[in-house]
């Protein structure tokens, strides 16, 4: 029996080069008003201090609406801002990135580019505003695909794809708002219990849900708003896949530090936990949300370019502190303790209230049940 071939990849799009012959504001202008991310467009401007190959990928995380620095400590001391921004290109429907000022490129920086363009498949528009290809430039464009325009028409076409579409009205606002979100999900995030991941193969079975309930579903609204709080709270895609893992799967941060880039299955949209030790619920799957997808995507692109299959996929122990930050900065928290069962100053987010309660409750069974016998 033959195995079916596997569908040829879409050929990859030309490079497009424009030529903005007088360094006319038309061409700035009309790049600038086609970027529109949640209809796949990004146009990319460069800070006039953009020198290094690290500051463009930073410009480029902005250009997506996030901050330009990943939070944590990295090998080699190396921030993977170029790895973050392949990764959120590849999960995000961004189908055209146009870069102005790209006569400034440095070949390297441009060399960039052409690789981000190669690994997401995105279609590439570089502006030059002057009237040749500068040697840098054609010296990074030499093993590329690529075509040349000076006309303004055929510029904007490539702005903002065919047939011209005008941007639609502006998206609710993605920065964190200052109300909370509080999602009882959340309650089990810093719990105590310690499971670690499987090193044989493991193949979970849907989550059954016998020791506790299932997290509550998140609203469409709800869910449209916890998205665009992640994703304007923070570029480094582990952690935001690991606040939206919490969210459907109410699993601590142990536990969601089981997950490897293997365990996430976009075809059939699970995810699998490990817990040999059946802290709570043991190996299992659990269905991803149609609104969490993209932050699994990306983090699974970003762990196989930045650390390898052997590595997290979603946050890991020691990135606790860098969670809850980034859980604070999108106004997500789990209940709050009652005015008076506070610990700490009010306003201050309280994530191990749940804990506490527990650890209380156990502690006070022995006293109760330790009484003398009268035998």
């Amino acid at each position: 029996m033959t195995t079916p071939s596997m569908p040829p990849a879409p050929p990859l799009p030309s490079v497009t080069v424009v030529l903005d012959r007088h360094d006319d504001t038309l061409h700035t202008h009309t790049a600038l008003a086609a970027h529109h991310p949640s209809s796949g467009r990004i146009t990319l401007h460069p800070g006039p201090g953009t020198t290094s190959e690290t500051g463009l990928a930073h410009d480029l995380l902005v250009a997506l609406g996030k901050p330009p620095l990943l939070p944590g400590r990295f090998p080699g001391g190396r921030q993977p801002a170029w790895e973050a921004a392949t990764a959120w290109l590849t999960a995000l429907p961004v189908t055209r990135l146009t870069v102005l000022r790209a006569h400034r490129l440095t070949a390297r920086r441009a060399m960039r580019l052409l690789q981000l363009q190669v690994r997401t498949g995105v279609h590439l528009t570089l502006v030059c505003h002057r009237p040749h290809l500068p040697a840098a430039l054609h010296q990074a464009l030499r093993t590329a695909d690529y075509l040349v325009t000076a006309d303004f028409e055929a510029a904007r076409r490539h702005y903002y794809g065919t047939p011209v579409a005008e941007a639609p009205p502006a998206d609710e606002p993605a920065g964190p708002a200052s109300r909370w979100i509080t999602v009882p999900a959340l309650d089990r995030l810093v719990s105590y219990d310690s499971p670690r991941p499987c090193a044989a193969p493991c193949t979970p079975p849907p989550i059954a849900w016998r020791h506790r309930p299932p997290p509550v579903p998140l609203t469409p609204r709800t869910a449209q708003r916890v998205a665009h709080r992640l994703h304007a709270a923070t570029a480094h895609p582990r952690l935001a896949a690991a606040l939206a893992a919490a969210l459907f799967t109410g699993a601590s941060l142990q536990q969601l530090a089981t997950a490897r880039p293997r365990d996430y299955d976009a075809a059939a949209a699970t995810l699998a936990l490990h817990d040999r030790a059946r802290y709570t619920d043991g190996c299992a799957a659990y269905p991803v949300p149609s609104w969490a997808g993209v932050f699994l995507r990306a983090a699974a692109c970003f762990t196989r370019l930045a650390s390898g299959e052997g590595q997290e996929l979603l946050a890991a122990p020691g990135e606790r502190g860098h969670l809850l930050r980034m859980a604070e900065t999108a106004r997500l928290r789990p209940p709050q303790p009652p005015t008076a069962r506070r610990k700490g100053p009010v306003g201050r987010v309280e994530w191990d209230w749940r804990e506490r309660q527990e650890a209380e409750r156990y502690q006070a069974i022995p006293a109760d049940r330790a009484r003398p016998s009268r035998r």
